[in-house]
């Protein structure tokens, strides 16, 4: 373990403070995923900046019927949330399907945000790996890319999935990202604050450098819905996604009158799929309908391999979901 200097912030101003005093500075919240990073010499901050004491742990239904979630809620709190439960069953359910409750009651909602990928070449510390040491090359395109690895939105930089099972469902239901910097505050849509990985996929996120994630906000509830989130994996616990789907269906009899779907595991980044729900609006929910819909979900999809299953599984996740709110 290297040494590095610790701060505990009282406040947002102080945190974003102590943050500024150096470029090589990260924020401490749940730890789930940075002092793993650290333990395996993956990241090397010179900073820890804690952010535990901010009082960012509030869960606040507003007046327009969105939902304001603080940065330190914890992955348990807002799973177990009886508005967030009987609102957005797709948010509590991807939530309860990632990782252990251990790390879940730890795991903060803006660190499962932030959170970086679980592929095996960026964590070994010695692989080519373009997202921990840029210009070095992606071990995975040629090598084991069965697991953790994305057939969409991927690029010759880099084909890691993003790991996150809540962010797939906030992609879905809509939401907006507030950070706080020393230039003031500013709002990122969520769909835009991940970034795919191109030709810098070191750089993950909208978030400047200097900036730290306070809240965020996810939109009313689609009128009329219904929501769920299907995870496919190796293991039933304790498992990253092959392929997931977060799905918010909204029908008038048996026609579809909005619907939202997003991927996981097969994808970089949270995926919204516009593809598969033009296929759906407007139609009837017929098994002919939701079959199409899924193989547009999967449109541009390329295997590099060993993931080359993904593609019939990313469209079975949807398949699945939607039959499964329709039943």
């Amino acid at each position: 373990m290297r040494n590095f200097e610790y701060a505990r912030a009282a406040d947002v101003e102080q945190a974003i403070a102590l943050h500024a005093r150096g470029s090589d500075t990260v924020f401490l919240a749940g730890g789930t995923t940075l002092l793993d990073l650290m333990k395996l010499d993956v990241m090397q901050p010179a900073r820890v900046v804690d952010i535990h004491k901010l009082g960012l742990d509030k869960i606040e239904p507003l007046a327009d019927g969105k939902v304001r979630i603080g940065a330190m809620v914890s992955n348990t709190d807002l799973a177990r949330h009886a508005h967030i439960v009987k609102n957005y069953p797709v948010l509590s359910e991807s939530i309860l399907s990632g990782a252990s409750t251990q790390l879940r009651n730890k795991a903060t909602t803006a660190g499962n945000v932030m959170q970086r990928v679980r592929c095996g070449y960026f964590r070994d510390g010695v692989s080519p790996c373009n997202k921990r040491v840029p210009g070095s090359g992606c071990a995975a395109m040629d090598g084991l890319n069965r697991n953790v690895h994305a057939v969409l939105g991927g690029s010759p930089q880099c084909i890691a999935a993003h790991p996150s099972d809540m962010c797939v469902a906030m992609v879905a239901i809509g939401a907006t990202v507030h950070v706080q910097g020393p230039k003031g505050k500013r709002d990122i849509p969520f769909a835009d604050f991940h970034l795919l990985p191109g030709d810098s996929p070191w750089k993950e996120h909208a978030l400047e450098a200097d900036e730290m994630i306070t809240h965020i906000t996810i939109d009313a509830p689609m009128p009329g819905s219904k929501s769920a989130y299907l995870k496919l994996r190796d293991r039933t616990s304790y498992q990253f996604a092959l392929a997931s789907s977060a799905v918010v269906l909204a029908l008038d009899g048996g026609t579809v009158r909005d619907v939202r779907i997003a991927l996981g595991g097969v994808t970089t980044k949270p995926w919204r799929s516009t593809n598969a729900e033009a296929v759906l609006r407007g139609k009837p929910l017929t098994e002919a309908v939701i079959r199409e819909a899924a193989v547009a979900a999967m449109s541009g999809a390329q295997s590099y391999g060993q993931n080359a299953f993904k593609i019939p599984l990313g469209q079975q996740a949807v398949i699945r979901n939607l039959t499964r709110l329709t039943a």
